[in-house]
């Protein structure tokens, strides 16, 4: 396929060409989590689920920092690749690399010293305490590894190479399940086994990342004369930062809101943990739609092709419609034994029936984020960042708000409820932002 296929084929296939691929390898990168979680709840407990499922709203935050990172440094990468200034793109890809190396080391420290602190200060229930700071400990370790490849990722992707992340994920969430089974199944080691599954197979699919990257660059003919750039950084920063917002968003939210759900006991969170794994694969498709809009818009905006965002952002509408409809039916039918998967034949009551009624309600409402992501995906491309900010500031403080006020009230129902009014209010504040124009003029290639 052509190099610019994002600059020069139809929309709809210059879409799907690029998002494809990126599903495929979003879905096979939540099999690592879902795979810990399934494993753990059949041959362990519904307690070892419960563990994993608190562990998960924090470990989300620091994946979601990791993507939106290098979704924010593939702006740049993206907008120097359609510009043809591919000494300018080396650049930017190696200070990135190296920017969130450091972050990923800084951050992983700081998770090690208080791990144990903040699951108490989200009410973690006691009976899962130290499994989850177990499964948290091992998570920090490996945090290099996820940094790393995820902004890999984020380099092929930008550079119209998708299919590269999704070979690596493919192998890796494979070694993961096999490691998962090896170490929880027949060496007995609980939630600690499973974590350390995922950090061996993170780190060996990032060290191969890194392989291909080098490969990849020598395709290019203009050699870069350095490394690192302090002055890239802030423009990095200024694109990454609102990325880690929009990313974060579903994962903040889902860490403050889980201290509500954590004084439900024990039961609930297992079913909630079972219910957040099947959300977070079926987000999966409306991220890569949002992520494709994202990498076509900024190539596009440094070919000078405006028309064709316009014509892509339209096109997307159509693609989010009917990936919301197939998401709908499995998700209303086949809800119990999506729930059982995880919980198995002895899952409890409460468990049960609060796995249920969440999947149930938000089979429904999927389109809503769907649309968010791909206007959140084009003003991210664009490098209009303020109304994109505001957007999923809302977004989040919405979920908050509803979950700390109502929930103790009216029921844990009211946790997933906040969710689509969340997903509307950021998609029409996106839309109005969009609808300005105003992000036709904000990406500048240097």
């Amino acid at each position: 396929m052509d190099k610019e296929y994002l600059i020069t084929s139809k929309p709809l296939p210059a879409l799907l060409s690029f998002s494809l691929p990126m599903m495929l390898g979003n879905l096979f990168q939540q099999l690592y989590t879902m795979a810990d979680s399934v494993i753990v709840g059949r041959f362990v407990g519904e307690n070892a689920l419960a563990a994993v499922g608190a562990s998960f709203a924090l470990t989300a935050v620091f994946i979601a920092i990791a993507i939106g990172g290098g979704m924010g440094a593939s702006v740049i990468t993206s907008g120097a690749f359609g510009a043809r200034s591919y000494r300018a793109m080396k650049l930017s890809v190696s200070t990135s690399l190296i920017l969130f190396l450091v972050v990923s080391i800084l951050l992983g420290g700081i998770g090690l010293l208080f791990s144990e602190d903040i699951l108490i200060l989200l009410n973690t229930p006691a009976a899962v305490l130290d499994d989850a700071t177990a499964y948290l400990n091992i998570y920090f370790l490996g945090l290099p590894f996820l940094f790393m490849y995820n902004v890999l990722s984020s380099v092929f992707n930008s550079l119209g190479r998708s299919r590269i992340p999704l070979y690596l994920l493919i192998f890796s969430s494979a070694l993961n399940v096999v490691l998962d089974i090896i170490m929880v199944a027949s060496f007995g080691m609980g939630v600690r086994g499973a974590a350390w599954a995922t950090l061996i197979s993170q780190g060996i699919s990032s060290v191969i990342s890194f392989i291909f990257l080098v490969r990849t660059m020598k395709e290019f003919p203009e050699k870069q004369d350095r490394l690192f750039s302090p002055s890239l950084i802030r423009p990095i920063a200024g694109l990454a930062l609102p990325s880690i917002l929009q990313q974060s968003t579903v994962s903040i939210g889902m860490m403050l809101v889980q201290s509500v759900v954590n004084s439900f006991g024990a039961e609930a969170l297992a079913g909630f943990s079972a219910a957040m794994r099947i959300e977070s694969i079926a987000v999966v498709p409306m991220a890569a739609i949002g992520n494709a809009m994202s990498s076509y818009t900024a190539q596009n905006i440094g070919a000078g092709k405006l028309g064709r965002v316009v014509k892509g952002y339209h096109t997307a509408y159509g693609i989010v419609a009917v990936i919301a409809l197939v998401l709908m039916l499995p998700l209303e039918l086949f809800s119990e034994r999506l729930i059982r998967m995880f919980l198995g034949d002895d899952g409890t009551p409460i468990a049960m029936d609060t796995g249920i009624s969440y999947i149930s309600f938000m089979g429904w409402f999927f389109v809503f984020i769907g649309l968010k992501m791909i206007t959140d995906g084009l003003l991210r491309g664009s490098g209009d960042m303020s109304v994109f900010t505001i957007a999923n500031i809302a977004n989040l403080s919405i979920r908050v708000l509803v979950a700390f006020i109502f929930a103790p009230v009216y029921g844990i129902e009211m946790v997933w409820i906040a969710v689509p009014i969340g997903w509307t209010a950021n998609w029409v504040i996106s839309y109005w932002g969009y609808h300005t124009g105003k992000w036709k003029s904000r990406l500048r290639i240097r």
